[in-house]
């Protein structure tokens, strides 16, 4: 029979994966002789069970629990149900990967009314009994019966006003008694069933709530937003509870060994005396700076300060510690890996490195490459005067202005149309998640450094501004007030995460500071990674911005983008509306000098590095005016009468367009198709690239272009386009007396293309995957229809694990690639292959391009860093690297 409970001196940190990440980490610190208090895991492995059970418990667990509970009763020396000296325990969740907030807790297990009088009696404190006890009903009622959680909040409140207190802690023995009872009320109310008294009943019931809160709407939306695997299930933690709020010589508290938000080399966190853990984390009240904790207990905190540079070096990287103290006495209840800001994450790896405790590999691996998007942030322009409203807490930094909101639902709606919108919150809780992933930035008026709101956004690299306790937020009438100033919905509010200012209206930004560890960070991805990372850039400043970045060439430059302009469009549409090659050659005979000077400009400033230039590959009919457009404009003139010759022109135009309607332009007359019909435009791009080369070579530029073919299906279309290429090029070398470098190459879209590698190996010098549409045409899917409309039901129903538009179909699309190399490289084995569809710049993306044996990626300027870091981590992994100091 399977084992599904581990006592946590049974478990290691390397087993993640069935003790969840809180679970291995407990096992750990209590192996390593921390004071942790006892407990004992249920493996994620049960919750899968459980669901595979129809959300029933797998036999024989609860048998495990309670044979364990024996263990941890003897350690904790009291009775779980006992009469005399209760034990009482917290259930929490713990996945393989840390989920913040995301599911569920619950602590004071095994309260009832007998027992609660034990605990007064034990700790002559009958208040904090009390407390305890109608903190464990309102969790486990929230939790486990799934009443909503502001329905006792609100009994809570009119208790305060009742009595005229502002705090929890200020409430007396009577006051709670009150409270007590009117919860369990409202229990029986709401279930039809009194509030539940057998402890192992409890227990049993809060395991199962926890299973279930694996599949919560916020669980949900964390593990798509970070691309966690919904099929790993939780594990659950029951442990020994030891209390924070058992009078002034008890506390609890959260604490990074290393500031989350710069990466600065000290102590970060915050606690608060007389409380429980949930009143750092809920915001519930604005906890105290860490350091403060030196003046109230001393020996405490040197206690702490040691475990925590204990713990920092024996798991090799930043930790994010929960602790609590029980008259005078420190107690870890969890370590995990810190959850930091991109800044601070760069910091924290190359600053770890330097002191020698890891290497320059491990500290690349502790960098997420998703994060350094953030370094790119822009911040507010200091030089510019600001009307700054209130300040609070610096929580996450960056800078953001957007209309106020005070809904969570609101910020996605209004998102989702694109508006930038600022969410404005008394505290933020996990269901706020969807809310939060929309918005700009967070504003709320409680909570710490440590609060849901700041570790969330620190995460997702937005800027968050904590605690601001100035602003009065009115959810009734929508505005938040800061003494006289009133602040309605929709109004532009700008914050800044680094100094937790609040300024009014929008403000300047400027472009970010980038730090000398990101710099070196960098350097030391370039050492190790073995696949070049280019840029897609249609313009000299995009390529300039690329070159800044660190790309090593570029991996596409539109055509068609050069056609947009101005300047151009009327004679790219005189052009296609041409009755006769002469007519058509005069209007591209304007664009040439037009299309030269554009490459002209971008192989200048990718002097040295290779510069892919993919022809014209887009319909012609998405150069002219829509038929709705058409048909508006005809119908206007012929009621009016008032130009006749306007009005031919107009419905000649209007012919041309029907005429060049397509039922399914992405598979129509578009890309190599577009070229063999009418060559004489192709013929233009390619002269104007080699007039290009030939001048800047004879000016004493180093430039190597690549003239790549798009939409290949056969060796014969290549063949086609390399005679006019090598002739255009070769009478271009003897008109300008000179001789330059140029590549011929595929760009391979189709899955035909796949899989006839081998032959267009034969004539190409390159190969390169345009991935979106090879996802398109693998798939069957028009990715503006799909994404619109039926793909996130695929994701929601996990029909399809990933969206494939943003990370690449291993199985399917990625069969078609590895196909492709091996066919390509078994013709020619120095072939040069690489991507530069959207996935260049993706993480996991770029590591299957690296297992795969591509030569390069290509991404947008801003996601060079992103794939530099990818293919590091990728050649790191692979094993390829030896690691040194």
């Amino acid at each position: 029979m399977a084992k599904f409970v581990y006592l946590f001196k049974e478990g290691r940190a390397d087993m993640k994966a069935l003790l969840g990440g809180k679970g291995a980490n407990l096992a750990e610190m209590t192996n390593i002789g921390l004071p942790v208090p006892p407990g004992m895991t249920i493996t994620t492995e049960a919750c899968t069970e459980y669901y595979r059970l129809d959300r029933k418990l797998p036999e024989g667990v609860m048998a495990e629990v309670q044979r364990n509970l024996t263990v941890i009763e003897e350690q904790a020396g009291k009775k779980f149900g006992d009469l005399s000296n209760p034990l009482l325990v917290s259930v929490r969740s713990g996945a393989m990967f840390s989920m913040p907030g995301m599911m569920d807790t619950i602590l004071n297990l095994g309260l009832n009314e007998a027992t609660v009088q034990s605990v007064a009696k034990n700790t002559n404190n009958l208040r904090f009994a009390y407390d305890a006890y109608r903190r464990f009903i309102q969790m486990f009622s929230d939790v486990v019966l799934e009443i909503p959680k502001y329905e006792f909040e609100d009994i809570l409140h009119n208790q305060k006003d009742k009595q005229g207190v502002k705090y929890d802690q200020e409430l007396s023995p009577e006051s709670l008694r009150k409270i007590i009872d009117e919860y369990k009320k409202l229990v029986l109310s709401r279930t039809g069933n009194p509030f539940p008294e057998n402890p192992l009943e409890q227990l049993e019931m809060s395991i199962e709530a926890v299973f279930r809160s694996w599949n919560n709407d916020r669980a949900i939306i964390y593990r798509n937003l970070n691309k966690i695997d919904h099929d790993l299930g939780t594990a659950v933690n029951i442990q020994s509870m030891v209390f924070g709020n058992m009078g002034n010589d008890s506390g609890t508290g959260v604490a990074f060994t290393r500031n989350p938000s710069t990466g600065e080399n000290v102590l970060y966190g915050e606690f608060l005396t007389n409380a429980q853990g949930e009143d750092v984390v809920a915001g519930i009240r604005t906890p105290r700076p860490i350091a403060q904790l030196q003046e109230e207990m001393p020996e405490v905190y040197n206690e702490f300060v040691r475990i925590a540079r204990l713990l920092e070096s024996h798991y090799k990287n930043m930790q994010d510690i929960e602790f609590t103290i029980e008259r005078g006495r420190l107690y870890i209840l969890q370590t995990r890996n810190g959850k930091r800001t991109a800044q601070a994450s760069v910091r924290v790896a190359f600053e770890l490195a330097q002191e020698g405790l890891i290497t320059k590999e491990q500290a690349i691996l502790l960098v997420d490459p998703g994060q350094l998007d953030q370094l790119l942030h822009r911040q507010i322009d200091s030089s510019i005067e600001v009307s700054v409203l209130a300040k609070g807490l610096p929580a996450s930094p960056g800078a953001a202005s957007g209309q106020v909101v005070f809904d969570a639902d609101e910020a996605e709606r209004l998102g989702k149309t694109g508006k930038k919108v600022l969410l404005v919150r008394t505290e933020t809780t996990p269901d706020d998640i969807h809310g939060i992933v929309a918005a700009q930035g967070i504003l709320t008026s409680r909570g710490g450094m440590t609060s849901h709101a700041a570790v969330v956004a620190r995460g997702m690299g937005k800027p968050c501004v904590c605690g601001c306790e100035a602003i009065r937020i009115d959810y009734v009438k929508e505005e938040f007030t800061i003494g006289a100033t009133v602040i309605k919905k929709g109004e532009l509010v700008s914050i800044d995460g680094a100094t937790g200012r609040v300024i009014q209206g929008q403000v300047p930004m400027k472009d970010p500071e980038i730090s000398a560890e990101y710099t070196t960070l960098l350097q030391w991805a370039d050492e190790i990674k073995r696949l070049a990372v280019r840029a897609n850039a249609d313009t000299p400043e995009d390529a300039k911005k690329a070159r800044e970045f660190g790309a090593t060439g570029i991996g596409l430059v539109r055509t068609e983008h050069m056609f947009m302009g101005q300047d151009r469009l009327p004679f790219v549409q005189k052009m296609i509306l041409a009755e006769t090659l002469e007519m058509r050659q005069e209007a591209l005979a304007h664009l040439l000098p037009m299309q030269e000077g554009d490459f002209y400009g971008i192989l200048q400033v990718m002097e040295g590095f290779p510069v892919t230039i993919r022809l014209l590959d887009p319909p012609l009919h998405e150069f002219l005016p829509s038929v709705e457009e058409l048909l508006v404009e005809t119908t206007e003139l012929r009621i009016t009468a008032r130009d006749a010759a306007l009005l031919e022109e107009k419905l000649q135009l209007l012919k041309k367009v029907r005429s060049l309607h397509e039922f399914n332009p992405m598979l129509g007359h578009r890309g190599c198709r577009l070229g063999i019909t009418f060559p004489e435009v192709y013929e233009m791009q390619m002269q104007a690239i080699f007039n290009a080369t030939a001048r800047l070579t004879k000016e004493g530029c180093k430039v190597l272009p690549e003239v790549e073919i798009p939409l290949t299906i056969d060796v014969n279309e290549m063949k086609f386009f390399k005679k006019k290429i090598d002739a255009i090029a070769e009478s271009t070398m003897k008109a300008f007396a000179i001789r330059f470098h140029y590549s011929v190459g595929s760009m391979i879209e189709m899955p035909r293309a796949c899989v006839m590698a081998g032959e267009l190996a034969e004539v190409c010098d390159f190969l390169s995957f345009g991935t979106n549409d090879l996802t398109q045409t693998t798939f069957g899917f028009s990715r503006d229809d799909a994404e619109g409309k039926f793909l996130p039901h695929y994701l929601e129903s996990k029909i399809l694990k990933e969206n494939p538009f943003i990370a690449i179909d291993r199985k399917g699309v990625g069969a078609l690639m590895e196909m492709a190399v091996e066919r390509g490289r078994k013709i020619k084995p120095a072939i040069e292959i690489g991507i530069c569809g959207e996935h260049g710049g993706e993480p996991s993306s770029v590591a299957f391009c690296h297992k795969i044996g591509l030569n390069y990626v290509s991404c947008s300027p801003y996601r060079v860093p992103i794939a530099r870091l990818a293919a590091a981590q990728a050649a790191i992994s692979e094993g390829e690297i030896i690691g040194t100091r």
